[in-house]
Order: C-alpha cells, then sequence, then structure tokens
C-alpha cells in the first residue's frame, strides 16, 4: 500500500482469508480516529501495536473507530481495543458486530431457505458453516452511535459519508470534497472487484439486490470528484473514476456470459455457478453464489432474462 501523508496513517494488517492483507488508517484529526480495525487474531493486533508504535501511538490511544462494514477483517480487533474507545459506522453494523443470537439464526434461516430456492444441492448446504465460522475473526462489540449519507465525520473536520452498499448492505465511504480523497473500504479494489455479497433484508420485505446496489452506487461516484481512493485491501487507487468504469464494463460482460449459459436451457442459479465457477463452487459457496445471483439479477433488472419458481427452485431463462 502506498501512501504517503503525516495526517493519515496506513497500517496493514494480517488476515486468515483468501483476500490477503487488510489495510486499516490511523487518522490525526480531532481525536486519534481508526478506520476499520482487523481480525480478531493475535498476529493482526501485534501488527497494529508495531506499527502505531513506529507512529508514535499505542492501542489504547485511539479514541474512535469508524467502520465501512461489518466484515469480520474489518472489525475483529474492536475487542482488543479500549472500551473507551467509540465504534461507529452504519446503524446495519450494530446486530453483526454484536454477534446477536436472534439476529444469527435468522441469518441461517435466510441463506438455507435462499439456497435451496437457488438450487443449491442439499449436499453442499453443510459449507454454510463456513460463513458462521468466520464469526470467530469478529468481535462483541456494541455500536456507540451510527453515521448516515451526508453526516459529518465525527473527529474528521471537512470528511462525511456517502452510504455504499453493494459488498455489504453496511457499506459506507469517508469523503473529503476538498480534495476528492476517499476511503472507500471494499468498495473499490484496484486488483480486485468486491463481490457483491447475498444478504436479507435488515428492515423485512424482499432480500437486497448488492449487484444493482453495487453500480448504483459506482454510478454516483462518478458524479463527484474523487482524486483518489484508500481502500480496505491492496494500493491506493489513484484513478477511481477509470477503475469504476472498468468495473462496471467487466461487470456487463460478465453478465452477458451468463445470459449465453441461459439461451442454452434453463437453469438455476446453482446450476449457473458451477459453469462460471467450476474450481471454487465448492470451497467458495457463499462467495460464488453471491457473484452468480448478482448477475442474474442484473439481467433480470435489464429484461434479458425471468425468474419463476417452478416446484421448489426458481429456474432462470
Amino acid at each position: 500500500m502506498k501512501l504517503k501523508s503525516d495526517y493519515i496513517i496506513p497500517i496493514t494488517l494480517p488476515t486468515p482469508f483468501p483476500v490477503g492483507d487488510v489495510n486499516v488508517y490511523l487518522v490525526k484529526g480531532d481525536r486519534l480516529t481508526l478506520i476499520d480495525a482487523g481480525p480478531k487474531t493475535p498476529e493482526a493486533f501485534a501488527a497494529l501495536t508495531a506499527q502505531m508504535k513506529d507512529a508514535g501511538y499505542r492501542p489504547e490511544d485511539i479514541e474512535q473507530v469508524i467502520l465501512t462494514h461489518h466484515h469480520p477483517d474489518h472489525v475483529g480487533l474492536l475487542d482488543y481495543l479500549p472500551e473507551t474507545a467509540e465504534v461507529i459506522g452504519h446503524r446495519y453494523n450494530a446486530p453483526w458486530i454484536s454477534q446477536d443470537q436472534v439476529f444469527m439464526e435468522e441469518q441461517k434461516t435466510f441463506f438455507l431457505k435462499l439456497f435451496a430456492e437457488l438450487g443449491v444441492e442439499e449436499k453442499q448446504l453443510p459449507y454454510l458453516a463456513r460463513f458462521v465460522s468466520n464469526l470467530k475473526y469478529s468481535c462483541k462489540r456494541e455500536l456507540s452511535s451510527d453515521l448516515r449519507e451526508g453526516d459529518p465525520v465525527p473527529g474528521m473536520n471537512g470528511w462525511h459519508v456517502i452510504e455504499t452498499p453493494g459488498h455489504a448492505q453496511t457499506h459506507i465511504a469517508l469523503y473529503r470534497a476538498e480534495d476528492g480523497m476517499m476511503f472507500g473500504g471494499d468498495h473499490i479494489l484496484k486488483h480486485i472487484s468486491a463481490n457483491p455479497l447475498l444478504e436479507p433484508s435488515m428492515e423485512g420485505g424482499a432480500r437486497p439486490k448488492p449487484q444493482l446496489q453495487f453500480n448504483e452506487s459506482f454510478e454516483a461516484l462518478l458524479k463527484i470528484p474523487l482524486s483518489s481512493v484508500h481502500s480496505g485491501h491492496g494500493e491506493t487507487v489513484a484513478n477511481p473514476h477509470e477503475l469504476i468504469q472498468y468495473r462496471l464494463k467487466r461487470q456487463k460482460e460478465r453478465a452477458y456470459e451468463v445470459l449465453s449459459f441461459l439461451k442454452e436451457k434453463p437453469m438455476t442459479a446453482f446450476e449457473v455457478s458451477e459453469r462460471l465457477f467450476p474450481r471454487l463452487y465448492q470451497k467458495q459457496m457463499m462467495l460464488t453464489m453471491s457473484e452468480t445471483v448478482g448477475q442474474l439479477d442484473y439481467l433480470e433488472a435489464m429484461g434479458e432474462i425471468k425468474g419463476q419458481m417452478e416446484g421448489v427452485h426458481i429456474l432462470y431463462s
């Protein structure tokens, strides 16, 4: 990660996930702020402590943590940080970071039902346990206060919030209009495109369609000046608008690859996923199904296909 600023101190932490290291950022403003917190592992905390020491700080000095989203590689170390540090983020973070048991059971029920409708074979459903097991790298903390679209970021003069759902329903970015700088979380990554992960609705009703949300968030960012995006993984993005346009183009191309499958015959989402990810669909069920359903949602929104319940499965054609 390349970033030079006396005001912003980038910190790179190891994770146990295939994505690799995660970036968190120490910001010296009116309050000492940590943007995201890394996974709950001794290795990550040791790396955080060492890099903060190099900058003249200790973890105990952190006054607030601002979360870009709720995923374990971004929140887990909250359990290692002082209880006096405020935890701030989108309101939807609350049940995730506290690991509310009723909420977690609702998640499990949602995915078992949805994946069955999407045609996932019963023998594959145990792979959902991997999704639950990742929570050991998350935290059990309470949200101190929440941030919404347009809110000023406390302790960081000149920064405000842009809601960027898609990768997560909790996702926000922090933007400074003065110079077009952004902390983008996992919304814009230089080396890979982030997955539009499936989640149930947090307020009841139909499930969100994260690929469509992702695209809408991208389109909104194209309308504002962006000079650089400091991301949750990998290097800082120096040409964000160009990268966003490329990501939108590649997503559309991927969707029409899916459409070519469906012109051969009607298929369930799981069958499409097997075609798209022949080597990965069993090992990374949540990621591959989320990506597949995202493309199907996009094609359906474009009027190219329809998904209809036939028997116990949704068939797309």
